[in-house]
């Protein structure tokens, strides 16, 4: 888990503001719209109306700022430097090898697990219709380029847990799949 210094909040906001004016004078809601937050959730960010601090927020808005990480390490603990460099490293843009090799990994994974399905489910959800199972003949590069920042900070962090964690939410999502393969359901 990553962890953060919040003596040192008000610099590391200090450095945010200052490149939100260095990338084009972006306002809390142009940043909140970039990396796919709610406008007031940024808001109590940058205002410190909020006690905890989400790491993958964080990470997001210095990928998308492209804020050095020699500018605001002192915000994060030394404990937690490596995995929110990696974290990062994650959210930003282009092609960095490790990336690379570690897409082409997930490449190779799935073409032993197989790309398509049987079935295509569609569920109805709080108003949002989701589609599952499409037969999409996309390559798991082109699939992880369609996550939301969201979706790719949750794969960062179920990845980052340990086997038995993994077999957890495996095993969970599992159940949710074979529920909404079972046909559309509405919630």
């Amino acid at each position: 888990m990553i962890r953060f210094e919040t003596d040192n909040i008000e610099m590391f906001l200090a450095v945010v503001r200052k490149y939100m004016q260095l990338r084009g004078g972006l306002s809390q809601k142009d940043l909140a719209e970039q990396i796919n937050i709610g406008i007031s959730t940024m808001s109590r960010f940058l205002n410190q109306k909020t006690k905890d601090y989400d790491p993958q927020m964080i990470a997001s808005i210095v990928a998308y700022l492209q804020i050095p990480l020699h500018e605001m390490i002192d915000f994060v603990e030394e404990d937690s430097t490596a995995t929110f460099k990696k974290l990062v490293q994650f959210y930003k843009e282009g092609d960095d090898s490790e990336t690379v090799q570690e897409e082409d990994e997930m490449e190779a994974l799935a073409g032993d697990l197989g790309d398509k399905t049987r079935t295509k489910t569609q569920a109805n959800i709080r108003g949002v219709k989701m589609t599952f199972g499409s037969n999409s003949n996309l390559t798991i590069r082109e699939k992880l380029n369609q996550l939301s920042p969201r979706q790719k900070g949750f794969l960062s962090d179920f990845l980052d847990l340990d086997m038995e964690g993994k077999d957890l939410i495996v095993d969970i999502g599992n159940s949710l799949l074979r529920y909404f393969k079972q046909g559309a359901a509405d919630f």
